[in-house]
């Protein structure tokens, strides 16, 4: 169910740009950082795109989030869309933290729900966040991590 969610998320997130149609409510912009929910699926997250680094391969561009989907009981994943293809071991890197990431394709994510949650934390108080070749600023990361927590925890 994990995985499939997983990999849901990341067909879905890449959807923002390609359906502006969606029924999607923003939930405020935090530094470089955006929230927003959407009605169905029924989701939040909070996202953002990399200061620094590759901008994708024309096909997509890279982008980390942290989803919560309600109905499913899934709070706080982790999701990374990568700039490119990854067939190897990847390491995400929060100021001198460490986390090892599973990967698929293009998207890579935290190996099971506690290390989503030791990322999440590490997001909350640290300053720079890099994976692969890109680099993010993680001022307004807790703010917009927090407004997709309540956006969900509000209901519909």
């Amino acid at each position: 169910m994990r995985v499939m969610l997983r990999f849901m998320s990341g067909f879905m997130l890449v959807g923002l740009a390609v359906s502006p149609c969606a029924a999607r409510d923003s939930l405020g912009v935090y530094g470089g950082w955006g929230a927003f929910r959407d009605v169905s699926p029924h989701r939040c997250y909070a996202i953002a795109s990399p200061d620094k680094g590759a901008g994708g391969n024309g096909r997509w561009k890279p982008f980390t989030s942290v989803s919560h989907w309600p109905d499913n009981g899934v709070r706080g994943q982790v999701h990374i869309r990568l700039s490119n293809t990854n067939k190897g071991a990847l390491e995400l890197r929060i100021d001198e933290a460490r986390f090892p990431l599973v990967t698929g394709g293009a998207d890579a994510w935290a190996p099971n729900a506690a290390a989503d949650a030791a990322i999440v934390a590490a997001m909350r108080s640290g300053h720079v966040m890099s994976v692969g070749v890109n680099d993010y600023t993680l001022k307004g990361a807790a703010s917009a991590i927090d407004a997709a927590a309540l956006g969900c925890a509000r209901g519909r």
